[in-house]
């Protein structure tokens, strides 16, 4: 029964869920055909391991009961989506484990293990959709000045975040950036997004300079951190091995110099060390207190609304997002009717 497993244990286990004895193997051979087809289409590794998690989840629950993929209808997905809902999963949690069914019992029947997809007949729940958090255009700019251009980590953060609000990069894009993805002449930025896809945006005058000053002042301070850190990593490896010096020459070294952003030591710096370095100097510019927390992703959406603000068109603004669906773009007009509404109740005397 359902019960029989506690909801903290049931919904924390993971990809290795489907890897253990107790699966039915037909769920560990689904699974695999899913991930090699993800795997050939360059979905980005986060996005397999999430669907691996949320698999390996609902593989157990159909192991369970006697299921496999080919035995699978519409009825049991939906008691599956009733139990989630009952253990008290968000509907943002249940969409998300439907995506991954959907993905599995398509893979199933492009390989000719089912005949269709019972997942597709699933209605996704409604899931509330929260309004962006959006800085106001004089918020961005004291958050953005406030950051001081003195040592080596400032410059960069002063660059980074001045890219990312001029260009409203997502984190993940702002760290795979490479110096030769910025072209100074054409004053434009290519950016590879999600699936890999790759846009071709414009930088501010701004940004630029942010940019050219760490470029010219700090990457290389910083880069010679981590070529120190190498040698001597590779020194400590020579005299542990006895190996003969000749042999670490040929070590390979580590791409992160290709990294446009790097880290005090030289390293190519993560999605978290960038949330948390903004989160530091908006607090430091009492930017936070007013608006909530401060995230990349919140750079993003100001990009995107101060553009709408200004008279840009969503699908010009779609593209320089790199959204696939004009649907995803469509948000930012709720912001807009929202802070109408904010001005009309404010104003009309009989609002």
């Amino acid at each position: 029964m359902i019960a029989s497993v506690p909801a903290s244990e049931w919904e924390g286990r993971t990809a290795a869920a489907a890897n253990s004895s107790s699966v039915n193997p037909v769920w560990t051979d689904a699974l695999r055909l899913l991930d090699e087809d993800l795997a050939r289409r360059d979905i980005a590794t986060r996005t397999r391991r999430a669907y691996e998690t949320d698999l390996g989840q609902f593989a157990d629950w159909a192991g369970e009961r006697g299921l496999a993929p080919a035995s699978v209808r519409v009825a049991d997905l939906r008691r599956y989506m009733a139990a989630l809902s009952m253990r008290g999963a968000a509907p943002s949690t249940s969409a998300r484990k439907l995506a991954a069914l959907r993905a599995l019992f398509r893979s199933q029947q492009e390989h000719g293990q089912v005949p269709q997809s019972p997942a597709e007949l699933i209605s996704a729940p409604r899931r509330p959709r929260k309004l962006p958090r959006v800085l106001k255009a004089r918020e961005a700019a004291s958050l953005l000045d406030s950051i001081p251009a003195s040592s080596a980590l400032e410059l960069r953060d002063r660059a980074m975040f001045e890219l990312a609000y001029s260009c409203g990069l997502r984190a993940e894009e702002l760290v795979s950036l490479r110096p030769v993805d910025l072209d100074h002449d054409a004053e434009q930025l290519r950016v590879q997004g999600k699936g890999r896809k790759t846009r071709v945006v414009p930088v501010g005058e701004l940004a630029q300079q942010a940019v050219a000053d760490y470029l010219e002042r700090a990457r290389a301070t910083l880069l010679e951190t981590r070529s120190t850190d190498f040698l001597e990593t590779e020194r400590t490896k020579l005299a542990a091995s006895r190996v003969d010096r000749s042999v670490g020459a040929r070590a390979s070294r580590p791409d992160t110099e290709q990294a446009l952003f790097l880290s005090k030591s030289g390293r190519r710096l993560s999605t978290s060390d960038v949330r948390r370095r903004l989160r530091g100097w908006a607090q430091r510019a009492g930017v936070e207190a007013a608006t909530g927390a401060v995230n990349p992703h919140a750079l993003r959406h100001s990009f995107a609304t101060h553009l709408l603000d200004g008279g840009a068109d969503l699908r010009s603004i779609q593209e320089l997002l790199g959204h696939a669906s004009i649907s995803s773009t469509q948000i930012y007009t709720r912001v807009e009717s929202a802070k109408l509404k904010g001005a009309y109740a404010r104003s009309h005397p009989r609002a």
